[in-house]
């Protein structure tokens, strides 16, 4: 108990709260980067994306005159709880005082609480885009929430704890197997990390064409600061799902002690981690082609249908044994 009261542990996680706010542009720009070198292209520097970030933090932000206070209101709100969220996966280390409340169940709805202001932001002004994107945004939700609870809860029954820090403590502790029900679990998270996030082939990313916007569609009405704010979280989300994935199914390398060794390694592992899922992610885009919507819930129904067979997987081979 004696650890829970001395700054060290307080320190260390503002300190992952703000790596994860630091790091979110460097992996967008990594995806980036590694995407224009598949196309031949020169691409951007990987920093790009912090240099666009204080380009729209320093433009002045302009709001439609039939906005309400929620529009004005929503970007905080939306990089607040997606911060949050990120905040209480264990990117570095495990077992911070904040270890208690990184539970998936709040991880969930923390995410879920963004989603709901970022959809109503896109109808506030009342502008055709904003709505047909909230529209879509809703629908796909409606379908990957409860794939994600699926898959996080075969986790969980493994673990016998909804908390991520035990779920990663009990993998450290665990021989090195491979678990049938794990892969499919995987397998259904990473085809909802691709949709939560927006990117290829769900949704596009670098788009603005009004038959396949997503989530450009809620934002178009920002600018200046509202919209970095919009920006820096949905980077931020991509970050959170690289970091569930990465930490959860291969938690090796993350630090389990508070010492400087420990601590750097833990930082070395979750980088080489992200930049592995970043440039799986590239690939992933460059070879793949932006589906019609209405086949994405068809995507979405197979994501289910992995996170569904690794929890019935489960249950018939480890707690019918």
């Amino acid at each position: 108990m004696a650890d829970l009261v001395t700054p060290w542990p307080w320190a260390l996680v503002i300190a992952q709260g703000f790596l994860c706010a630091a790091l979110a542009p460097w992996l967008v720009g990594w995806v980036r980067l590694i995407k224009a070198r598949l196309q031949n292209r020169r691409g951007p520097s990987v920093w790009q994306a912090y240099r666009d970030l204080y380009k729209l933090f320093a433009k002045e932000a302009r709001v439609a005159h039939t906005a309400s206070p929620l529009f004005r209101l929503a970007p905080y709100l939306v990089f607040a709880a997606t911060w949050l969220a990120a905040a209480i996966v264990p990117l570095v280390v495990v077992n911070l005082p904040t270890a208690a409340i990184a539970d998936m169940i709040v991880l969930v709805g923390l995410l879920a609480l963004a989603r709901v202001f970022l959809a109503l932001a896109g109808m506030d002004v009342g502008t055709a885009f904003g709505g047909q994107g909230a529209s879509r945004e809703m629908l796909i939700a409606a379908l990957a929430e409860p794939a994600l609870l699926v898959a996080i809860f075969t986790l969980a029954m493994t673990a016998h704890s909804t908390n991520l820090a035990s779920v990663i403590d009990y993998q450290l502790a665990a021989d090195i197997i491979v678990r049938p029900s794990f892969l499919f679990a995987l397998g259904g998270l990473l085809l909802l990390a691709i949709a939560e996030t927006g990117r290829i082939p769900v949704d596009n990313p670098s788009t603005h064409l009004e038959l396949t916007m997503v989530h450009e569609a809620m934002i178009l009405e920002y600018s200046g600061r509202h919209l970095a704010l919009m920006e820096w979280a949905a980077q931020i989300k991509l970050l959170l799902y690289g970091a569930l994935i990465a930490n959860l199914f291969v938690p090796w390398g993350i630090a389990t002690d508070l010492s400087v060794t420990g601590l750097t390694l833990g930082l070395v592992a979750i980088v080489v981690k992200l930049a592995l899922l970043g440039a799986a992610l590239a690939i992933a885009e460059t070879v793949l082609a932006k589906m019609r919507l209405f086949r994405v819930p068809d995507y979405l129904n197979l994501a289910l249908l992995l996170a569904l067979l690794g929890l019935l997987i489960h249950v018939i081979l480890e707690v019918g044994t």
